[in-house]
């Protein structure tokens, strides 16, 4: 009878319920970056799409990595259909949400939001989202890309507070080409993955360039998510792409290289030190940017793609 019990125990601690007593915290997140709705005439389209994809994807929460649309009524329909989403879903504040004279508060405003930056926890993860248009000096005009000494008091403090993995989102990076300050913030998130017994900084995602791009430094990896929309080329490489109608109407559009289909990403993070990242491919919209001049220098990463990764990082 002693040797039954013994081998009856050995089958119970090797069974599947013992097994899900170990399982690693996972998320799943729905994400895109860039929609830039009062440049693109079909935006609209895209965002359904994208929300539409999520309906399948069934992802714990969606989130925008900013540059999604000021907060003009015409503009509206594309923030109804967000926030028709009835799951949790988040907003950042990219360089591009005050155009046309809006203000930070008004853009919040739009968006329900009460701060520029903020963190919630979602599947045993810790998210935090930053803000990278603060001024460095009062007195400066145009787009920013620096994170002040108040928000970087506040970023200490809440990776103080942190009880789990960290996941940290914002416009502009904080990898080798991030705001002005982004050397400063990465020693402050490094030190604080050397200190023993904190939970470990994983990965910033962000957007802003238009590139496709993964890279670590020093443990940390900072993940650039392709515009849903185009590439920015800029004056000197205008070419109408569109009706005469849409060029009219859409006056910046002629000065980018639109991607034919709405880019997005599903990331799926896993606490056992895995970051799988869904890929979706197009093409552009008439000629690409080298076929109208524009420079070679970072051809790799300005493709109408956001590839499909595996990345691997220090599980907690």
């Amino acid at each position: 009878m002693k040797t039954c019990l013994g081998f009856l125990l050995l089958l119970l601690s090797l069974s599947p319920v013992s097994a899900q007593k170990k399982t690693v915290a996972t998320v799943r997140i729905g994400m895109f970056a860039d929609l830039h709705v009062p440049t693109m005439h079909d935006a609209d389209a895209r965002l359904t799409t994208f929300l539409d994809s999520m309906k399948t994807a069934r992802p714990d929460f969606i989130i925008e990595l900013g540059d999604f649309g000021t907060p003009a009524e015409k503009y509206r329909s594309a923030f109804d259909r967000w926030n028709a989403w009835p799951g949790p879903k988040y907003h950042l504040i990219g360089n591009h949400e005050m155009d046309g004279g809006y203000s930070l508060e008004q853009a919040l405003a739009y968006r329900n939001m009460p701060s520029s930056y903020y963190a919630f926890m979602t599947n045993g993860f810790h998210f935090i989202v930053l803000d990278g248009n603060d001024k460095k000096f009062p007195e400066q005009k145009g787009y920013q890309e620096h994170i002040g000494p108040k928000q970087l008091a506040w970023l200490r403090e809440e990776l103080g507070r942190a009880q789990a993995p960290i996941v940290i989102f914002s416009h502009q990076g904080l990898g080798l080409d991030g705001v002005d300050n982004a050397a400063e913030i990465r020693t402050l998130l490094e030190t604080h993955n050397a200190t023993p017994g904190r939970p470990r900084i994983i990965a910033n995602f962000y957007g802003h360039i238009h590139y496709d791009r993964a890279e670590q430094v020093n443990g940390i990896w900072y993940i650039c998510i392709n515009s849903m929309s185009y590439k920015w080329l800029g004056e000197e490489y205008g070419h109408v792409r569109y009706s005469p109608e849409v060029d009219k109407n859409y006056k910046w559009i002629k000065y980018t290289a639109p991607y034919k289909d709405p880019l997005f990403t599903v990331v799926e993070i896993s606490g056992d030190g895995r970051i799988r990242m869904s890929g979706k491919k197009t093409e552009w919209v008439g000629p690409s940017p080298w076929q109208v001049g524009y420079p070679e220098k970072d051809k790799a990463y300005i493709v109408p793609e956001i590839r499909a990764r595996e990345l691997r990082f220090i599980g907690q």
